[in-house]
């Protein structure tokens, strides 16, 4: 039977981290992999982390399975961080899920088993699970226009234009914040505008909410989608709290979908429970039982806050100062958009072969469309890094 198997071809950010590893260079520097680092290069555990850990380990007294659908109070909590009181709670369901990429593999799901015959529409780049989870599946995909080359910033006028082909029942997939791999958000009059869209042509939103936090804060990065969801009759949102609580390996993420009534939310609340049964049975319980501790607890939750709010304002920091090293050595604004972008990253409108230069040439690494990740740039490499990029692109 097995031999039957064929290759899968190499995840292309894996595929950079091993060439990396594999450079005898001690200069080399690593934008590809997308995970925070602190200014000494490490992914630290946070303090409110640490704190939650502590505490759960001195006063937990079993390891029984939680529910199917998780714990309901670390549900709840990220129901109130993502959405506030935007929608009411009656017409909401959700479950934890493995992850923010378990979030959007059950909520896909959903949709094949609610719509068989609707269309996702992804946007052009975007997170390449996205369309790789669909396209498993077998649920037929249509891409928009995203980003414009010349600017650097949300082609919204391409978006929209693409976006007129899609069909009631249909799904469209946003970037709840900052966009993966760009950058590039659409602004609040935007989202506005999408939200109009999908009234009038009656298309579900699929929101990908990984980075709430890392934008331009806590509140602010979910205002567009809450307006949303206290407009539609339905949405679906995928969260994850691998990049604002750090917890990357223990999986930790929550699915919701909002519906029409409080009688379609029973229903909806018994599939997400069966999904989620059928793919992994029971959500890990360790790193949502943390979450769930810091946002229950006063004193955690400001210091996590707090601790959150540094990173966000140190890559805040690195994206202004690549930005004016960038103006430096290119004497022009070609890569001003840098500073605008939110988020861990920023694709820089590299070609793959400058890509493959700044690597052989420089010890440079990031994934070959040229997404970058900010937060692993450090303070005293931006200019040999701004230096290095016009080398290759001039």
């Amino acid at each position: 039977m097995l031999e039957t198997l064929k290759p899968t071809p190499p995840d292309r950010i894996l595929e950079v981290l091993n060439l990396f590893r594999a450079d005898p260079r001690t200069d080399k520097l690593d934008l590809g992999i997308g995970v925070y680092k602190d200014a000494a290069g490490r992914t630290p555990v946070m303090r409110a982390v640490k704190a939650a850990e502590a505490k759960l380990l001195r006063e937990q007294d079993s390891k029984a399975y939680v529910g199917i659908l998780g714990d309901p109070e670390f549900v709840a909590a990220m129901a109130e961080l993502a959405l506030g009181d935007a929608v009411p709670r009656d017409r909401l369901s959700g479950g934890q899920t493995p992850g923010g990429t378990g979030a959007i593999r059950l909520l896909l799901e959903l949709v094949q088993r609610a719509a068989p015959g609707a269309t996702v529409w992804i946007s052009d780049p975007t997170w390449p699970n996205h369309p790789a989870i669909a396209g498993y599946l077998g649920i037929p995909t249509r891409s928009y226009r995203y980003l414009d080359a010349a600017t650097g910033g949300v082609d919204f006028a391409g978006m929209m234009r693409d976006l007129v082909e899609a069909k009631p029942g249909d799904v469209l997939l946003l970037h709840g914040c900052c966009h993966n791999p760009t950058g590039a958000n659409l602004s609040p009059e935007e989202w506005r505008e999408v939200t109009d869209f999908l009234l009038a042509k009656g298309v579900v939103p699929l929101v990908d909410l990984a980075y709430q936090g890392f934008g331009d804060g806590l509140e602010a990065d979910v205002a567009g989608l809450r307006q949303m969801a206290a407009a539609v009759p339905e949405l679906l949102l995928a969260t994850s709290c691998s990049k604002n609580f750090g917890v990357y390996r223990d999986r930790v993420g929550a699915a919701f979908v909002l519906s029409a009534s409080p009688q379609a939310a029973e229903v909806t609340k018994s599939n997400v429970g069966s999904l989620g049964r059928l793919n992994y049975s029971f959500p890990p319980d360790h790193g949502a039982k943390v979450v769930s501790l810091i946002l229950g607890d006063r004193e955690l939750r400001a210091d996590w806050m707090a601790e959150l709010e540094a990173m966000r304002s140190g890559m805040l920091e690195i994206r202004q100062g690549l930005a004016d090293a960038l103006r430096r050595a290119t004497n022009s604004d070609r890569f001003d958009f840098v500073a605008a972008h939110r988020g861990m990253f920023s694709r820089l409108g590299l070609s793959p072969e400058q890509v493959a230069r700044l690597r052989d040439e420089h010890g440079i690494y990031m994934v070959g469309d040229s997404r970058v990740n900010i937060a692993a740039l450090k303070a005293d490499r931006l200019e040999t890094v701004a230096q290095a990029i016009v080398s290759v692109s001039s």
